[in-house]
């Protein structure tokens, strides 16, 4: 294997900033996977796995070897009355992917429409929208433990997800995903209990929603309220939900009687990051080429040439306006490199 030197990432993450590997590779295959492994060993290299980039913000000159995930495929491996198993490749797009199931009238990742990014990154993030979570689907994941320098099969439970996180997060950059096992639904439960999801199909007068009701129905509300990363660098949603104690929340309710939050425990409540955002004054606002999208006070943009530190350092003031608000520290949901 030969890789490619000095390459602009440019084209490779949704944030645009302008940023060059020092090498660079595609990863077709298991074989070519361990070739490259093989070529880092050998000159002494570290590696940095990339998928779409949709999640990834680069602040510095990446002195490594990307590996650019390009493994595809889509195979049915078995099928009982009411499921349908599926192995994918992780170089997948991941909205591709669930389309592709809408269409076979397969249920379980509709909720998770239009989401950027590839099959192998969903479960690293353990993505997840409109009350529905990537794990849910999951069988197995196979992954290359670069630990052990071996192949590896990891059930649910070995893969330890929380919200929007992962044993592949915990350990990073240890496993390299390549496949991911699913198990969809035949006939499916539709999860429609979310508020926009209801707004939607009650505005298309759509009582008995099917399938693709439902994933078009999330296509427009992300569409509506997040900017596509094709025209204004970003990353979706940049910060996670905090969870606080319940105690912490009834005295935040106090001062603030709209606060936007949801009980996940009896001692637990998970707030709206945008809504903190909101509220210390930041939707809308810009800083040089850098803003807080004018639509979702969760995501921040790069409007032109904007650098990663630049976004970093926007999102350290963002942080800090919210600790000294309202006590709360946000935790970014986005992976810095």
């Amino acid at each position: 294997m030969t890789p490619t030197q000095n390459i602009s990432l440019k084209p490779f993450h949704s944030f645009g900033c302008e940023v060059n590997a020092a090498y660079f590779t595609t990863i077709e295959s298991s074989q070519s996977l361990e070739s490259a492994l093989d070529w880092c060993k050998q000159h002494n290299k570290p590696f940095l796995v990339l998928g779409s980039g949709s999640n990834m913000l680069f602040t510095k000159q990446v002195d490594a070897l990307v590996l650019k995930m390009e493994i595809k495929g889509i195979q049915k491996t078995n099928e009982t009355a009411s499921a349908v198993y599926l192995s994918v490749g992780a170089g997948e797009n991941w909205h591709h992917f669930v389309s592709y199931c809408v269409q076979k009238g397969w249920g379980g990742i509709e909720n998770l429409s239009l989401i950027p990014g590839t099959v192998g990154a969903a479960p690293i993030q353990n993505i997840g929208a409109y009350g529905v979570e990537v794990k849910e689907t999951i069988e197995n994941i196979t992954a290359y433990d670069t630990h052990n320098g071996e192949w590896v099969k990891l059930n649910k439970l070995d893969c330890d997800f929380g919200y929007r996180n992962s044993l592949f997060k915990k350990e990073k950059n240890r496993y390299i995903i390549c496949k991911v096992d699913f198990c969809l639904q035949k006939q499916p439960k539709l999860r429609i209990d979310y508020g926009a999801i209801r707004e939607v199909l009650h505005q298309k007068e759509i009582q008995n929603p099917s399938l693709e009701d439902v994933s078009n129905a999330v296509i427009l509300i992300r569409t509506q309220k997040l900017p596509d990363p094709k025209k204004i660098g970003n990353a979706g949603s940049f910060f996670k939900n905090p969870t606080i104690s319940k105690e912490q929340f009834e005295a935040l309710k106090i001062k603030n009687d709209d606060i936007m939050a949801f009980p996940i425990s009896d001692i637990a409540y998970k707030l709206a990051a945008g809504w903190l955002i909101e509220h210390c004054g930041w939707k809308g606002v810009k800083k040089g080429n850098i803003g807080c999208y004018e639509k979702q006070a969760l995501v921040i943009v790069n409007y032109g040439n904007g650098t990663g530190q630049e976004i970093l350092d926007f999102s350290k003031e963002i942080i800090q306006s919210v600790l000294e608000k309202f006590g709360v520290e946000l935790e970014r949901e986005v992976n810095i490199y």
